[in-house]
């Protein structure tokens, strides 16, 4: 393993800490960290072969990413999964993604629409098996970079970055999903048409198919998942 004092270098390779919170990060968006399950710092510790304080700055970074909670005197836990959470991150992607669509419309050029178009492209070729993680994180993969390159050229870092973060909350819930049942949609037709709309720069029409396809998820989440979570946690 890399030494525990691992710096940025000039050529920006990551932190030791940037690199166990990208660990946990895909254990817990994967679900192989349970939500609201309690993180051991000692067995992390011994595990990673750092020190504290360098666990300490991974775990803080995923406390900012809104995936790891911390409680006074209780130390961190896996941020618990619930209805009403579920339904706040469909309804925030729902307002800003759509927003960021329709800059990005106005501010990209051909770059931006071939981007588009070839990110559509490989996640249409990706296939997708619920019982196979490999397959699944390689799906949810090319599925963010294509929600991705449709917003990119809105030009606006903190909206982007808070899109990435509800994107990332939104993935495990649909993991959870595909562990029930496998999604019946036509799911590459309405990424389809939402590509085309927006680069035929029709924002119009783009954000409203957007807008939908979010609350389609959404609402097909929420109905598999409340008959999975406990009562307590709806």
């Amino acid at each position: 393993m890399p030494s525990d004092q691992t710096t940025i270098t000039r050529e920006g390779k990551p932190t030791r800490s940037r690199m166990i919170a990208d660990d946990l990060r895909k254990l817990i968006l994967d679900g192989r960290l349970d939500p609201g399950s309690r993180l051991n710092l000692d067995a992390l510790r011994s595990e990673y072969s750092v020190s504290l304080s360098s666990l300490r700055e991974a775990i803080t970074r995923l406390v900012a990413d809104g995936l790891v909670e911390t409680r006074d005197q209780h130390g961190f836990r896996v941020a618990p999964i619930s209805l009403d959470d579920l339904a706040e991150i469909t309804q925030l992607r729902m307002e800003l993604e759509p927003l960021a669509l329709r800059t990005a419309i106005t501010n990209g050029g051909l770059d931006w629409e071939t981007d588009v178009m070839a990110r559509l492209y490989r996640l249409n070729r990706t296939e997708r098996k619920p019982d196979d993680r490999d397959s699944v994180r390689e799906w949810e993969d090319a599925h963010n970079a294509f929600h991705l390159a449709l917003i990119d050229r809105c030009d606006m870092p903190r909206l982007l970055k808070f899109c990435r973060q509800m994107m990332n909350m939104n993935d495990r819930y649909r993991h959870l999903f595909l562990q029930i049942q496998a999604e019946q949609r036509d799911l590459a037709a309405e990424h389809e048409a939402i590509a085309l709309a927006a680069t035929s720069r029709d924002a119009d029409k783009a954000a409203r198919l957007l807008e939908e396809h979010i609350q389609k998820t959404g609402a097909a989440l929420r109905q598999r998942l409340q008959h999975a979570l406990p009562e307590k946690a709806r």
